[in-house]
C-alpha cells in the first residue's frame, strides 16, 4: 500500500532570503531537507534580536499560517523544526522577560493612555506624530510596507486565545475579533481594507511580499504575537499584547489618517486608518474591562504575564520607532532595500 501523498503548496509566498547560519539551515531544510538544523547551543549564542534569530522564527511562525510556495504543508508538525523553534523562542523570550520592567496590571494600562507631547523617538507612538506633521509619501510608502507583515494578518494570532479563555474575556475578545474580520462581511475585513491601502500607495498587496527589505526590528513585532499566540501558557501575555494594540491604535490611526490627507495618498489608505479611529475608540473600553478585566476575574494569577505582554509589545515597538526616526530624519531609507514603483 503506498502512502499517502504529502501536500506542497502550488503557491503562497516565496520563501525569503537567508540573513545567517540560523536562517540559512531553516530555509535549505525546508526547500530540500539539506544540511543540519541549528542546534539549541547556536540558538543560545545567537542575538536575540538580530536579524538572523528574527527571520529564523518568522519563516518557522509563517509554518502555521500560510505556508511557502513549494513547502510541504506538514512541515508545520516537523519535530525537528519545532525543536528549533523552541530554541529560538526561548532565546527571544529570555531577551523580552529580562528587558521587560516588572509592574502592575492597573498601572501598565494607565500608561498605555498617556500620550506622548511629539515625536522625541521615546515611544512608538513618536513615528505616528512624526508622519502626521512631516512625513512624505515615501516614507509613509516604507511605514506601509513593513506594517503588511502585521495588518494582513492583523486578527489570526489572536484568535489562538479564544479556546484558552472563558466567560467575560472570552465574549468580550470574539466581539473585538469579529469587527476585526469584518463582521460578518469579507469586504470589510481588515486585512482587506489594509490591502486596499497599499493598493493606493503603488505597493504589491501579496502576502509576504515585503519580508526581505524588513529589518529585525519589523519582524520582531510580528513574532511576538505568533509567539504568545502558539503558546497556551502565554496565553496572559497575549491579552496584554491585544490591550497595547487596542487601546494605543485609535489616536495613533488618527495621525496616520491625517498623514494620509496630508500627502494625497488615496481614499483606501485615509479610510483604513479612519476606520481604526472610530472602531478601537470601541474596542479600547471592550478590552479594558471585559478582556483584561475578565481574565484578571478568572485567573488573577495571570496578572504579571498581561504585564509582561504589554511591556514585551512596547519595547519591540520602541525599537522598532528608534529604527524608522532615525532612518527617515537622515533622508535615508529605513528598509534593507529601497522599494520600487509598481
Amino acid at each position: 500500500m503506498s502512502a499517502p501523498a504529502v501536500a506542497v503548496r502550488p503557491a503562497g509566498p516565496r520563501l525569503p532570503r537567508d540573513r545567517g547560519p540560523l536562517s540559512g539551515a531553516v530555509l535549505a531544510h525546508l526547500r530540500d531537507a539539506a544540511g543540519p538544523l541549528p542546534t539549541e547551543q547556536e540558538a543560545g549564542r545567537a542575538d536575540p534580536y538580530g536579524p538572523d534569530l528574527q527571520l529564523a522564527l518568522y519563516v518557522l511562525y509563517e509554518l502555521h499560517y500560510r505556508g511557502f510556495a513549494g513547502v510541504r504543508d506538514d512541515h508545520e508538525w516537523d519535530p525537528a523544526l519545532l525543536s528549533v523553534r523552541r530554541a529560538l523562542e526561548q532565546r527571544f523570550l529570555g531577551a523580552l522577560r529580562t528587558d521587560v520592567p516588572a509592574a502592575g496590571a492597573e498601572e501598565a494600562m494607565a500608561a498605555l493612555l498617556i500620550e506622548p507631547a511629539g515625536d522625541d523617538g521615546s515611544s512608538s507612538s513618536s513615528v505616528s506624530h512624526y508622519l502626521q506633521r512631516d512625513g512624505r509619501l515615501w516614507q509613509l510608502r516604507e511605514y506601509a510596507a513593513l506594517r503588511s507583515l502585521y495588518h494582513l494578518k492583523e486578527a489570526d494570532p489572536h484568535a489562538w486565545v479564544l479556546p484558552r479563555l472563558s466567560g467575560r474575556a472570552k465574549a468580550g475578545m470574539a466581539a473585538i475579533e469579529f469587527d476585526e474580520f469584518g463582521a460578518g462581511r469579507a469586504e470589510g475585513i481588515h486585512a482587506r481594507l489594509f490591502a486596499a491601502l497599499m493598493t493606493d500607495l503603488g505597493l504589491d498587496t501579496t502576502y509576504g511580499r515585503y519580508v526581505d527589505p524588513a529589518p529585525a526590528e519589523a519582524l520582531a513585532t510580528v513574532n511576538v504575537m505568533s509567539l504568545l499566540g502558539l503558546h497556551r501558557s502565554l496565553r496572559g501575555a497575549l491579552v496584554g499584547h491585544f490591550a497595547t494594540v487596542e487601546v494605543t491604535s485609535s489616536p495613533g490611526s488618527r495621525r496616520l489618517a491625517e498623514a494620509m490627507r496630508r500627502t494625497g495618498a488615496g481614499p483606501a489608505a485615509e479610510h483604513f486608518y479612519d476606520e481604526h479611529v472610530e472602531a478601537d475608540a470601541v474596542h479600547e473600553q471592550v478590552v479594558r474591562r471585559e478582556v483584561v478585566g475578565g481574565l484578571l476575574a478568572d485567573e488573577p494569577e495571570l496578572e504579571p504575564d498581561v504585564v509582561f505582554g504589554i511591556g514585551a509589545t512596547g519595547l519591540l515597538e520602541d525599537r522598532l520607532a528608534t529604527r524608522l526616526l532615525g532612518a527617515w530624519r537622515a533622508d535615508r531609507s529605513a528598509l534593507l532595500s529601497p522599494l520600487t514603483e509598481t
